[in-house]
């Protein structure tokens, strides 16, 4: 909840957004929603990890 004490969730910038969605995927990590364009400089995708924590992931495309 966000009225909750504690991480709620993390970003990580990486160089190569799929094979990172894919190795995720294959250690049972899905995707929250599916990959994104922000201002045709980032893709982006969240991840639900451990203990319900939000990942961020974003690649610089721009």
């Amino acid at each position: 909840m966000a009225t909750e004490l504690g991480l709620r969730n993390v970003a990580f910038e990486v160089d190569d957004l799929q094979a990172v969605v894919d190795r995720l995927a294959a250690d049972g990590y899905g995707l929250v929603g599916g990959i994104g364009r922000y201002e045709h400089i980032w893709r982006m995708a969240y991840v639900r990890g451990p203990d319900g924590i939000i990942v961020s992931l974003a690649e610089n495309i721009g």
